[in-house]
């Protein structure tokens, strides 16, 4: 009972708020100073100090002579050291004529912290050292446990701050994707756009944009892309292509250069397990509706007229960005009339799964494109996704998932 109390000790001692790990240490030691259950009469913090291949004093509180500051004591005239790697706490007797001047004779020292390496042989990166006046075999088992409680202290609260250091990264990581993806509505003369994006993870693979061409709001440029795999390296692929696609409309490339240029780009840039998807299309003021599209390696999209149910695919004219850079990338095109629906999506969509792992599938697309093709494009949008959330909401695996709807509008001018 008498260990099972030292260590709610030790634990209540170090929930609370410190502002360094060594502050952390000093209070324990100046805790256990007062503890009637542990015959300690004085304590010290030695840290290891790997240039000069020495422990240095830190700390030092207790009855005994103060011992100069920054002491230091060599790890070759010490071989106490290399051994608390395997007994953890030592009971020994000071040979240091330094130190026994000062009173310190006979002493318990205690290994905490992490285990580092050097030339061969592993020390612990803090020892502490107590003094009483009874060095027995019961204050040993009592050092063991409070250097063990330390040790898990300091390991706790290293894997928290990397956790919320990684937390903070990505959420700057969130922020700059949410800053890059354009606004969810766009209009472009007779056309209404709408996009939305969920990520799988705080970062995604999955971006779209609506890309200005030229001086004269004369075209438009839609992209969706799906960049392999999810999370941070996905989501870095998926910014390089979207500012690579935004520096390439500078220049009013032509479609299937554009693609070919970028195809180029991925498999240079990544390895070679490294890939996307794109669907990248241009609508421009013509008279019938003309939008000129190119498919590199993606699901899809689905095209629907305003008087029929028939849904038209836009098949890929070419293979997945990245693996093969010499592949070539043809144009096709559809023309709009009004009230015609373009609906273009990433594979997260249609390869959600439910709890049985039953695909939400093309067909559940279609449907709802069919049964929402006379709302607006952001009615669409949102409801296609609201389905498909719903759908996946006790699945097990989940994708990025993106949506990006086109509509004509019925004569309407801007």
């Amino acid at each position: 009972m008498y260990y099972k109390n030292l260590h709610q000790t030790i634990e209540n001692i170090t929930s609370k708020l410190f502002e360094s790990e060594e502050e952390m240490l000093t209070s324990v030691i100046d805790e256990l100073i007062h503890l009637k259950e542990v015959s300690i009469n004085g304590g010290r913090i030695w840290k290891l100090n790997r240039e000069l291949m020495s422990y240095e004093l830190v700390y030092q509180t207790g009855k005994i002579d103060k011992i100069k500051k920054n002491f230091l004591i060599t790890i070759k005239d010490y071989p106490l050291f290399s051994n608390l790697i395997n007994e953890r706490t030592i009971l020994s007797t000071e040979t240091d004529p330094y130190l026994r001047d000062k009173g310190i004779l006979k002493y318990t020292a205690s290994g905490v912290g992490d285990k580092i390496k050097l030339h061969g042989k592993r020390y612990y990166e803090f020892v502490l050292a107590f003094n009483s006046p009874k060095i027995d075999m019961d204050l040993k088992y009592s050092i063991n446990i409070i250097s063990a409680v330390l040790t898990s202290k300091l390991k706790q609260s290293r894997t928290t701050n990397t956790k919320n250091n990684l937390l903070a990264t990505l959420d700057s990581a969130r922020q700059l994707q949410k800053s890059i993806l354009p606004e969810h509505e766009f209009n472009f003369h007779d056309y209404d756009l709408y996009g939305l994006t969920v990520p799988a993870e705080i970062v995604g693979g999955d971006f779209f944009d609506y890309l200005e061409i030229g001086d004269d709001n004369d075209r438009i440029g839609i992209a969706l892309g799906d960049a392999a795999s999810k999370g941070v390296a996905a989501a870095a692929e998926a910014m390089y292509i979207s500012g690579a696609l935004r520096m390439a409309m500078t220049f009013e490339i032509k479609i299937a250069l554009l693609v070919k240029r970028l195809n180029q780009l991925v498999n240079r840039i990544f390895s070679d397990d490294k890939f996307c998807s794109l669907f990248y299309g241009e609508l421009s003021l013509d008279s019938k509706g003309l939008f000129i599209y190119a498919n590199a390696g993606h699901n899809p999209p689905m095209f629907i007229k305003k008087n029929s149910d028939e849904i038209f695919l836009l098949n890929p004219t070419g293979p997945v960005l990245g693996p093969a850079p010499k592949e070539i990338y043809s144009v096709e095109n559809i023309n709009f009339e009004d009230e015609d629906v373009l609906l273009i999506f990433s594979d997260g969509v249609v390869e959600s799964v439910d709890s049985k792992f039953e695909l939400f599938g093309e067909e559940r697309v279609q449907n709802i494109l069919r049964e929402s093709k006379h709302l607006t494009p952001k009615e669409i949008a949102l409801s296609l996704m609201e389905a498909v959330q719903k759908f996946s909401a006790n699945g097990l695996y989940s994708d990025d998932k993106t949506i990006v709807v086109i509509k004509k509008s019925s004569g309407k001018k801007r």
